[in-house]
């Protein structure tokens, strides 16, 4: 899944360390994978069935083939290609995961919006950012859409414009494209969690290229501990750690994919209201949750709307909590969890 980290996600999209020391017990056992443009990595503690970490690579493989908009004969590239002709029946998993983003959409005042596709293809900012050679990411104002392409674009920008009819899809706008990037890899996470628990794994890390989710607590009976990138730093040291049980870590960052022109950040989360990266003095948003599926939406919803607009929502929502992290590089957490930071 060519994954776009833009303000309907993704995209989480920061790089979270993990302090998870395995504690006592048997050794973990950890694999890897490439799935949607992203290494991922499964970690279990206390068990040696590494065949449960292969049928998660299998719930992996079959939603990149269900919700990429890069595979032809994906869900939602068929969606994409009647461009409003037709309904597409599609998979159960496919409708729940629309249905997901349509409630985020009206949740965010349509700050997050899965009918992006068009308008993160345009900025194309994960790719160019990919190729650049310099440290800085720097390029040349040849990279920057056009206002008038911009223009075109934003009105098909609408996630109202996607209808459901039963086990059935259709984009009632023919210029809409859906791009599930922003939600696809926390509610890959969850089904990934709900398998191992399933099978009776206690305690167990599912990291998606960002989006951290994990099982119980380490084999010591100690909580896991998840680090927050320090954001632009090369080395990888984190802002601030936080202790996660049972818990989905998921960031919205500017720095993982971004490009500069003169100097200024052109980054990934773009703002569904303008049609340009989002401007507002945070550098990344962290989200702490039950479902990951819910980090991924509202990382980037949160990031959009901005520290205060942002926290507010965070407060008034059970069991949810945040860290926000802002261009001056203070740390600005929520109520529930400012006094379990880990600095």
């Amino acid at each position: 899944m060519r994954k776009k980290y833009i303000c309907t996600t993704a995209i989480i999209s920061l790089l979270l360390g993990l302090f998870a020391g395995c504690g006592t017990g048997s050794a973990p056992i950890s694999k890897s994978g490439f799935y949607f443009d992203t290494i991922i990595s499964i970690t279990l503690y206390g068990s040696k069935e590494e065949a449960y970490i292969d049928e998660c690579f299998d719930i992996a493989k079959d939603c990149e083939q269900l919700f990429s908009n890069t595979i032809a004969d994906s869900d939602i590239s068929k969606i994409n290609k009647a461009a409003g002709k037709n309904a597409v029946k599609v998979n159960p998993k496919t409708l729940e995961l629309i249905q997901k983003g349509i409630n985020y959409g009206k949740i965010s005042d349509g700050y997050f919006d899965i009918t992006i596709g068009n308008l993160s293809g345009l900025w194309n900012i994960s790719d160019i950012s990919k190729n650049l050679k310099s440290d800085d990411n720097e390029t040349d104002k040849s990279q920057i859409p056009s206002d008038n392409k911009i223009i075109e674009i934003l009105p098909h920008v609408d996630y109202k414009n996607v209808e459901i009819k039963g086990d059935s899809v259709m984009l009632t706008d023919p210029n809409a494209m859906i791009d599930l990037g922003g939600i696809a890899k926390g509610y890959i996470a969850d089904l990934m969690k709900e398998h191992l628990v399933e099978k009776g794994v206690g305690s167990a890390i599912i990291n998606l290229g960002g989006n951290v989710v994990t099982i119980g607590r380490k084999t010591d009976g100690n909580d896991f501990k998840v680090g927050i990138q320090k954001p632009f730093d090369q080395s990888g040291t984190y802002a601030v750690a936080i202790p996660a049980s049972d818990k989905s870590v998921v960031t919205s960052g500017i720095y993982e994919r971004y490009f500069r022109v003169d100097n200024k950040i052109y980054h990934h989360i773009l703002d569904v209201k303008t049609g340009y990266p989002v401007e507002n003095n945070l550098y990344s948003v962290t989200i702490i949750s039950d479902k990951s599926v819910d980090g991924d939406a509202l990382s980037t919803t949160c990031f959009c709307l901005g520290l205060e607009k942002g926290m507010k929502l965070i407060e008034k929502t059970n069991n949810l909590e945040a860290i926000f992290v802002d261009s001056d590089m203070n740390i600005h957490p929520s109520s529930g969890i400012k006094d379990h930071i880990i600095k």
